[in-house]
C-alpha cells in the first residue's frame, strides 16, 4: 500500500509531496510513540525504543518521554544513567520536559542523582520543582525540600500541596498546619479536591490531633458547599474511620449519592479495626447486595473481623470466596487466616498455613503465631518455629519477637533457653522497637 502511495505521491506538484512526506513522516513518529507508550511492561518499551534506533527514524520528544517513563518503571539506575547519556547525545537535555520527565526518574532510584540533574537544568519549570519537593519529602529530607519551596520563583497550588504533604508524610504535623494556614490566609489560595484529599488521608496518622483537623477539613468543605461526590465522600468516609468516629463516618457515607468499592471498603476497615467485627461483616454483605465487587484491601478488613470475633467457619468461606471473584490473596489474607486460626486454638491449621502459603511469612505474621502459643500455652507448636524465626527477623527491627521467644522459654520452664536468646540480645544490640508489641488488647485501645 505504500508502495502505491508514493507512486502517487511522484506525480503530484513538488509543493503537495513536501506535505505528504511529512504527513508520512509525522504518522511513522506517531506510530513509534504509541508503540513504547502502549507497550505490556517497562522492559517492552525499552525494546521497541532500541528498534527504532536501529531502524534509523528521527527521535523526537515524545518518544523520549515515553521512554523515560519506562525507566521510571522500572527502577532501575544503571539504566537510567545510561539514557540520561543518550539523551545529551541527542541534544534533548536541555527540553524542559525531558528533562523534568528524567527528574522524576531519578527521584524513584536516587535522590543524589535527580538533585544534581535539577542544580543543572537550564530551564525549569513549575512541575520541576515540585517533583523535587516530592522526592525530598519522599526521603525524609524534609528541610531540603522547604529550601527548595522557600527558592521557588513561583508557587501554585500544586507546591503548597507538594510542601504541605511532605510535612504530613514525615509526621511533621505542626509544621504542616501552619503552611496550609499560611496557604488560605496570607497567599489567599483556595484548596482544590486533590488538596483537602491529601490532607483528610493524612489525619488518620496524627492521633488526636487528627480529628480536630479533619473536623476543620470537612467544615471548609460544607461552608463552601461543595458538591459530595463520590471522592470526597470516601475521604471523609476513611478519614473518620481511621480516627475512630464510626457515627460520623457512618453518616457521611449515607449522605453519599454513589459508593464505590474504595468507600464500602473504608467502612468495612474501620469497623474492623474497631473491634467492631459483627457490623463490618454486616457491612460486607450490605456491599454486595449493592452490586459493588469487593477488592483486596476489603478482604483483608472481613477477614480480619473474622479473627476479631472468632468466627472460624466464617473466616474459611470468605477465604474461599476470593476465588470466586477472582482475586489472589496476598501475604495480608494469609496473615489474617493465621491470626484466625491461632486466636481460636486451632494451632495446627495456623502452622499449616504458614507452611503452605506461597510466599514466606513475614514478622507479622510469625509473631502473631508466637503469641497465639504463649495464650493457648502451647510451647511445644511454638519450638517447632522459633529456630527458623530467629533467622528471619531483624535485630535493629524486630526486638519485640525475641522479647516473645524468651517468654515462651520461661512459661515452659526452660530457663537455659531464655539465657540464651537474652544474651543473643545483648550481643545483637537488640531494641525493642518503641510503641510496638504483639500482645492483644480485649479493649478498644491501642
Amino acid at each position: 500500500m505504500l508502495a502505491n502511495f508514493s507512486q502517487i505521491l511522484l506525480k503530484q506538484p513538488r509543493n503537495i509531496m513536501y506535505s505528504a512526506q511529512f504527513v508520512l513522516q509525522f504518522r511513522t513518529f506517531n506510530l513509534w510513540s504509541s508503540a513504547i507508550r502502549n507497550a505490556s511492561s517497562s522492559q517492552g518499551a525499552m525494546r521497541i525504543y532500541i528498534q527504532m534506533q536501529r531502524q534509523g527514524v528521527p527521535y523526537e520528544s515524545f518518544s523520549i518521554l515515553f521512554a523515560i517513563r519506562a525507566c521510571t518503571d522500572a527502577y532501575n539506575l544503571p539504566i537510567i544513567r545510561h539514557f540520561h547519556a543518550h539523551i545529551v547525545k541527542l541534544g534533548f537535555s536541555n527540553h524542559v520536559y525531558v528533562a523534568t520527565s528524567l527528574l522524576n526518574a531519578y527521584i524513584a532510584s536516587s535522590i543524589g542523582d535527580a538533585w544534581s540533574l535539577f542544580d543543572e537544568m537550564p530551564e525549569r519549570n513549575i512541575v520541576s520543582w515540585n517533583t523535587m519537593i516530592t522526592g525530598f519529602s519522599r526521603c525524609g529530607l524534609v528541610g531540603k525540600a522547604r529550601k527548595v519551596f522557600d527558592e521557588m520563583p513561583s508557587r501554585d497550588l500544586s507546591s503548597w500541596s507538594a510542601m504541605i504533604s511532605g510535612y504530613f508524610s514525615n509526621r511533621l504535623w505542626d509544621e504542616g498546619l501552619l503552611l496550609f494556614q499560611e496557604m488560605l490566609m496570607i497567599e489567599g489560595l483556595k484548596p482544590d479536591q486533590v488538596t483537602i484529599g491529601s490532607g483528610l488521608a493524612d489525619c488518620g496518622r496524627m492521633g488526636s490531633i487528627g480529628l480536630v483537623v479533619g473536623k476543620s477539613i470537612h467544615g471548609y468543605v460544607i461552608k463552601n458547599r461543595w458538591e459530595l461526590n463520590v471522592e470526597l465522600g470516601t475521604c471523609l468516609v476513611d478519614m473518620y474511620a481511621k480516627c475512630g468516629v464510626l457515627k460520623s463516618a457512618c453518616l457521611v457515607f449515607d449522605m453519599m449519592k454513589e459508593r464505590n468499592v474504595v468507600a464500602w471498603t473504608a467502612l468495612i476497615c474501620g469497623f474492623a479495626q474497631r473491634s467492631s467485627g459483627k457490623e463490618a461483616l454486616q457491612i460486607f454483605e450490605m456491599m454486595r447486595k449493592s452490586g459493588v465487587g469487593p477488592n483486596q484491601l476489603t478482604f483483608t478488613g472481613v477477614l480480619s473481623a473474622c479473627a476479631q470475633e472468632g468466627l472460624v467457619e466464617d473466616g474459611r468461606a470468605y477465604f474461599r470466596l476470593m476465588e470466586v471473584y477472582g482475586l489472589t490473596p496476598t501475604i495480608q489474607h494469609y496473615g489474617c487466616m493465621v491470626d484466625l486460626f491461632g486466636k481460636a486454638g486451632l494451632l495446627g491449621e495456623a502452622f499449616d498455613v504458614t507452611r503452605t502459603m506461597p510466599m514466606d511469612p513475614n514478622v507479622v505474621i510469625w509473631g502473631s503465631f508466637l503469641t497465639s502459643c504463649k495464650l493457648h500455652k502451647q510451647f511445644q507448636m511454638a519450638e517447632r518455629v522459633i529456630d527458623h524465626v530467629l533467622r528471619t527477623i531483624r535485630p535493629e527491627n524486630d526486638g519485640g519477637v525475641y522479647t516473645l521467644i524468651s517468654d515462651l522459654y520461661v512459661l515452659s520452664g526452660k530457663w537455659s533457653d531464655a539465657e540464651r536468646i537474652r544474651a543473643l540480645m545483648l550481643n545483637q544490640k537488640v531494641k525493642k522497637a518503641r510503641g510496638s508489641s504483639f500482645i492483644r488488647s480485649r479493649a478498644n485501645q491501642i
